[in-house]
Formats: structure tokens, C-alpha cells, sequence
């Protein structure tokens, strides 16, 4: 089942930049999802547990590298929101 999941990240720090650019650098080296990034919002496409198993890495590995922060989602089961990419 494809899972797309629409992921805003609020980093508990005056210079917010820095951590929201290493998540979403993080992300686009991790296989097997779609990515696609606007001013508010990273859009996250791929199998269901593959895009579960990303997110729950990666605010593991971002709380490790740029401590806390507040993580907005919208997920929608069943939904390829970027279409497949040419390979």
C-alpha cells in the first residue's frame, strides 16, 4: 500500500534552518521514497512501511543531531501524492 505523507518540522532553536535542511538533506539520501520539498511542507511518497520505517529513523536522527522539535504530519493511507519517478 503507498502511504504519502505531508511533514512540517518546527526545531525548538532561534537558527530553525541549519536542523530543517539537515532532515530534508537526510531524507532525499534515504532509497525506496519520493520527495518532494516547498516552502512549508516536504511531501513524502513511497510504500507504506518503507515511509514509516524513514520518518521513525529520522526524527530519531534528528533529535540526536539538532535536539528537539515539533513535527506536523498529514498522512493519507492508500495515496501516491508524487507520481513515479523515471529511472
Amino acid at each position: 500500500m503507498q502511504l504519502s505523507v505531508e511533514l512540517s518540522m518546527y526545531p525548538f532553536n532561534g537558527d530553525y534552518l541549519p536542523p530543517i535542511k539537515g532532515f530534508i538533506d537526510w531524507l532525499n539520501e534515504q532509497p525506496g521514497i519520493r520527495l518532494q520539498t516547498v516552502a512549508t511542507c516536504t511531501i513524502i511518497t513511497g510504500d507504506y512501511d518503507r515511509v514509516m520505517d524513514v520518518l521513525r529513523d529520522g526524527f530519531k536522527v534528528s533529535m540526536e543531531e539538532h535536539g528537539k522539535a515539533v513535527f506536523v504530519a498529514k498522512f493519507l493511507p492508500g495515496f501516491a501524492a508524487l507520481p513515479e519517478q523515471d529511472a
